[in-house]
C-alpha cells in the first residue's frame, strides 16, 4: 500500500494535476471565444442598426410593371442578353423598361473589377461570346429603339481589355439598325489611346465614362482606377470631337466643395454632359451610405452647372448615367 502511494504521489499525482491545469487553461480559452463572438455579434448588430440610413420618402420608387416592361423582360431573357438595369440594381428599371428602352451590357455579367459600390459579379469571366453583337443589334430592331445605351464590365484578362468586341457590337448595330444613335458607357480599359482610337473610329454619338465620386474617395470607392486616369481619357475623347459625359455619385461622404471641383475638372477637359445620382448600397459588403441627399441639393447642383457651362446636366436623386440620354446626342 506504501509503495502504491509513493508511486501515486510521485508519478501519478503530477501527471493528473498538468491534465486537470490544462483543460482548465482549454476551457478559459474556449470560454473566452464564445464570449467574444457574442460581444462581437451584438456590437456589429447594433452597429449595423446605428449606421444603415433609412431611405427617405423620395427615394421610393413604384413596382415595374406593364406589358412594355413584360416584353423588354422576355426579350432581353430570350436572347440571353444582360443589362445593367438587372445587374446594377437600377432604380429606374420600371421607368425605362415600360417606355421600351434599356441599357444593355455586354462581355458578359462578371467583372475582373472589384469597386466598393458596384452589384455587378466580381468573379472570373466567361469566353467571350462574339455572338452576342448579332444578338444585340437583333433586340434593338425588335424594340425599334431610335437611341441604344450600351455598357459593359471590365475585362482587364484580355490582351485588348475588350475595345475590339465593342468595336464590333457598335459596328453591327448600326449595320443593322440604319439611323439608330447611340451612347456608349466605358470603362477605363488602361490600354493606351490606341484602344480608345479603335472605339471612337465606329462613330458612336456620345462616349460615356463615369468618374463616380469625388476625387478623394477614388481609392476607397474605386480601388482599382484613379481619379486622374478618368479625367485623362475623358480629355482625349472630347479632343477627338465626339460628345464626352460623365457622372458622379453622391452620398458617399463628399462635400458640396468637392462636388464642385470635380464638375470644375470635367468643365475644364471638355466634358458637355454632366449626370449626379444618389448612390444606394446593394449589400453591406459594400460602401455604405453616408447620407441621402434632398432633392433640392440635387436641383441647385444642376443649375450650377448649367451656369458653368455644362450642355446638360442631369441632376437627381433617381438619376443614373443612361437617364434621358435620347437627349444628349445634341449636346
Amino acid at each position: 500500500m506504501r509503495i502504491l502511494k509513493i508511486l501515486y504521489l510521485r508519478y501519478l499525482y503530477p501527471f493528473f494535476l498538468i491534465y486537470l491545469i490544462n483543460t482548465l487553461f482549454y476551457l478559459n480559452r474556449l470560454f473566452c471565444k464564445l464570449t467574444n463572438l457574442v460581444l462581437n455579434f451584438k456590437g456589429t448588430h447594433m452597429k449595423t442598426k446605428e449606421e444603415r440610413v433609412r431611405l427617405p420618402y423620395w427615394m421610393k420608387v413604384p413596382l415595374p410593371k406593364g406589358e412594355d416592361y413584360s416584353r423588354v423582360k422576355n426579350l432581353i431573357t430570350r436572347q440571353k442578353l444582360n443589362t445593367i438595369c438587372v445587374s446594377g440594381n437600377c432604380p429606374n428599371k420600371g421607368e425605362c423598361w415600360s417606355a421600351g428602352t434599356a441599357t444593355f451590357m455586354i462581355l458578359g455579367e462578371k467583372c475582373t473589377r472589384n469597386c466598393k459600390f458596384c452589384q455587378v459579379y466580381t468573379m472570373k469571366p466567361d469566353p467571350v461570346d462574339w455572338e452576342e453583337p448579332m444578338r444585340l443589334a437583333e433586340t434593338i430592331r425588335s424594340l425599334e429603339l431610335k437611341h441604344a445605351v450600351i455598357t459593359s464590365v471590365a475585362r482587364d484578362e484580355l490582351p485588348d481589355g475588350g475595345t475590339q468586341f465593342w468595336a464590333t457590337t457598335i459596328r453591327t448595330i448600326k449595320d443593322l439598325n440604319p439611323g439608330v444613335t447611340m451612347e456608349i458607357l466605358i470603362p477605363d480599359f488602361q490600354r493606351g489611346n490606341r484602344a480608345l482610337d479603335l472605339i471612337i473610329s465606329e462613330k458612336p454619338e456620345v462616349i460615356s465614362h463615369n468618374i463616380e465620386t469625388v476625387k478623394r474617395l477614388t481609392p476607397a470607392v474605386r480601388a482599382m482606377s484613379r481619379y486622374e486616369h478618368s479625367l485623362e481619357l475623358l480629355k482625349y475623347l472630347a479632343n477627338s470631337g465626339v460628345i464626352t459625359k460623365s457622372g458622379l455619385m453622391l452620398g458617399l461622404g463628399e462635400t458640396e466643395e468637392e462636388v464642385m471641383e470635380a464638375m470644375g475638372d470635367l468643365l475644364n477637359i471638355g466634358v458637355r454632359v454632366f449626370t449626379i445620382g444618389q448612390y444606394l448600397q446593394p449589400s453591406l459588403k459594400h460602401y455604405r451610405v453616408i447620407e441621402y441627399i434632398h432633392p433640392d441639393v440635387f436641383k441647385r447642383l444642376r443649375e450650377t452647372g448649367l451656369k458653368m457651362g455644362f450642355s446638360y446636366v442631369e441632376s437627381g436623386p433617381q438619376v443614373r448615367s443612361s437617364y434621358h440620354a435620347e437627349k444628349h446626342i445634341n449636346a
